[in-house]
């Protein structure tokens, strides 16, 4: 019996680093991502299918760490039980289909940020944590405290708030036509998004076969791949191949700056999809969408640093709101962690008596 006590510490450890580590992933990605997409917008990019398609493009990448536990498990399992790729045909069709809804809210998001300032557009995806919680309960039975359904709340009024002005942040020579456009295809990919979070969930919780990290990867370079399918139809329809070429050389920073903005592009988007789902693995998908609202405020300030965009009452009316909220929710996730821990340890302590 104290092989089985001391492996469910070791557990939990392991699963708390991972989460810790993903967290930190999600960070990059979440962060850095819409700052690389704005870059590649207003130094004369102008294909949004393309860039839609540097969100998901990168997934050859997952390939790496995939044969690296690979070559990992060759040395601590038999060979019967080692395989390259362990997901099976039905969860292969499930992260298919999640990963064409990704495609969509790739182009959704890209048509957003071309249009929007990162600063607005960040705020307005921050009324994705409503939609993820909403899709939690109807799909995966989330459990919510008053703590986490007032975060939530603030969260909402924060995007409504935002949402009153929105022509007085727009880019010169963009027609307000664009502009709302803009803000409501950004609505649409934070709804479609916090649909595909708890879609993801359900995935793990439907599969039959145990789900790893591993095999976590695994579905994400699935998603990502047909995902990129998607993009790929639309840029092959929008003759972007063909103007890539010409668009690079015609790109303010450079040729050679326009290839690097768009493979760092590709890379860093892998950090935010494959953090995300990690998240989900690790705890649930709100979690997730919890980690991907906090870090607004960070990508808020980079924004206003970088690109000097303006930052005028409604977004800080909407950026004290949406902190609120997080604090609400941390605050909640902290109390009721401290609530379960005596119960948590009468009931290990039980454990031996039980044995006995």
């Amino acid at each position: 019996m104290e092989v089985v006590k001391e492996s469910e510490p070791n557990t939990t450890t392991m699963r708390k680093a991972l989460l810790v580590i993903n967290c930190i992933i999600l960070s990059i990605g979440n962060c850095a991502g819409p700052l690389m997409m704005r870059l590649y917008f207003i130094h004369g990019g102008k294909r949004v299918w393309f860039s839609s398609w540097l969100e998901t493009g990168g997934w050859p990448i997952i390939l790496f760490p995939i044969a690296c536990a690979h070559f990992y498990r060759s040395r601590t399992q038999p060979s019967s039980e080692n395989k390259l790729f362990f997901m099976k045909p039905h969860l292969f069709i499930a992260a298919a289909v999640i990963g064409i809804l990704t495609g969509l809210d790739d182009y959704l998001y890209a048509y957003g940020v071309a249009r929007l300032p990162v600063s607005t557009s960040s705020l307005i995806i921050a009324s994705q944590l409503a939609f993820t919680a909403g899709f939690a309960f109807v799909l995966v039975k989330q459990k919510f405290t008053s703590y986490s359904i007032n975060a939530v709340f603030l969260l909402t009024i924060g995007s409504g708030v935002l949402a009153m002005h929105t022509s007085s942040d727009r880019p010169a020579n963009e027609s307000n036509r664009e502009y709302v456009l803009g803000f409501l295809m950004t609505v649409g990919a934070s709804a479609l998004y916090g649909f595909i979070l708890p879609l993801v969930e359900l995935t793990y919780k439907k599969a039959k076969q145990e789900i790893s990290y591993a095999l976590v990867m695994e579905i994400q370079m699935v998603m990502c791949l047909f995902a990129t399918g998607v993009c790929t139809i639309g840029m092959l329809v929008n003759n972007d191949f063909k103007v890539i070429p010409r668009e690079a050389r015609e790109y303010e920073l450079g040729e050679t700056k326009y290839y690097i903005v768009a493979i760092c592009s590709a890379m860093i988007w892998q950090c935010f999809f494959l953090g995300a789902i990690g998240v989900i693995f690790c705890a649930s998908s709100l979690l997730s969408g919890i980690i991907i609202a906090v870090l607004l405020p960070v990508t808020e300030i980079l924004a206003v640093i970088f690109y000097n965009e303006s930052f005028h009452a409604e977004k800080g009316v909407a950026l004290a709101l949406s902190l609120w909220g997080f604090l609400s929710y941390f605050y909640g996730e902290i109390k009721q962690s401290k609530e379960n821990k005596p119960a948590l340890e009468t009931e290990m302590a039980s454990v031996p008596n039980r044995q006995e």
